[in-house]
């Protein structure tokens, strides 16, 4: 038993530092004084400082923000809507075809979904004229296609999960289908909602395959100016952009970690209540 719980410690310890240890190294060099990003020449802040004075750098980050914010409250909008239809709606005429358009995009290689997109946008662009060129727009509709397939998965996993009863009650008490959704549903969906969105945000920000297919001149995203960087070498400015990136993704993990250990613990409370009401 206790070669046993060796083995595991040791397996934990070599599956941390197999997904950290490369991070660690980024942050460290990140503070790396000189040009060359595999020689240490000492602690300075100098790459980000230069990072600060580099437009194209914050105008692709600023685009990038821009775009994953409405693309992933777009998609949790819809996402949201579909889950409910597949799981609320019953058997209805070409549900089966309605949930495998909405999977699709989860098994559809981004190669063949980016050069899809684009051809479908210049399809339009020749019959109604509608987009008018490659940008931000057609960006934001690519990331929207893809990224509502994540969100219906994730709320409808909860909604597979929830207690109906609670909805037949309210509607015996005379509530209207819509009151029953916002004000029973809708708040207890609210986790999975909320996960679905900071999962659509995060894959609308890393994506680069199929923005790339679909962006235009001066609609470039933070990941494709990444990409053209690396290409040529990978620059001390580049580390510095990245450990920012880590570093609001950690306070962003940290944030929600506090809000849900808050939400159960208000539920345990609830829960204590109804119960002592009950006696």
């Amino acid at each position: 038993m206790r070669s046993l719980s060796i083995f595991n410690v040791v397996s934990i310890a070599f599956g941390l530092a197999f997904l950290y240890l490369p991070i660690s190294i980024l942050v460290i060099y990140s503070f790396n004084a000189s040009r060359l990003v595999t020689v240490w020449g000492g602690w300075s802040i100098r790459w980000y400082e230069a990072l600060l004075h580099d437009s194209a750098m914050l105008e692709a980050a600023w685009n990038s923000l821009r775009i994953a914010t409405l693309s992933a409250t777009a998609a949790t909008m819809l996402g949201t809507l579909a889950a409910v239809a597949l799981v609320r709606a019953g058997r209805f005429r070409g549900r089966t075809a309605f949930a495998g358009m909405i999977y699709a995009p989860l098994v559809m290689p981004e190669v063949i979904t980016g050069l899809s997109l684009l051809l479908m946008f210049v399809a339009l662009e020749q019959l109604i004229g509608w987009p008018k060129g490659s940008g931000a727009l057609t960006i934001t509709l690519s990331h929207i296609t893809f990224c509502m397939a994540y969100v219906t998965v994730v709320v409808q996993s909860r909604l597979v999960g929830f207690d109906e009863s609670l909805e037949e009650a309210a509607m015996d008490l005379g509530a209207r289908p819509a009151t029953v959704f916002f004000r029973v549903t809708l708040p207890l969906i609210v986790p999975a909602i909320l996960s679905g969105w900071l999962l659509a945000f995060t894959l609308s920000w890393d994506d680069l395959v199929i923005t790339q297919f679909v962006a235009g001149p001066g609609s470039s995203t933070l990941p494709m100016v990444i990409f053209s960087k690396v290409r040529l070498g990978v620059s001390p400015d580049v580390n510095a952009l990245a450990t920012i990136m880590v570093m609001i993704v950690t306070l962003g993990i940290t944030i929600s970690a506090v809000w849900m250990r808050y939400q159960n613990r208000r539920r345990e409370r609830d829960e204590q209540l109804a119960a002592a009401a009950n006696l």
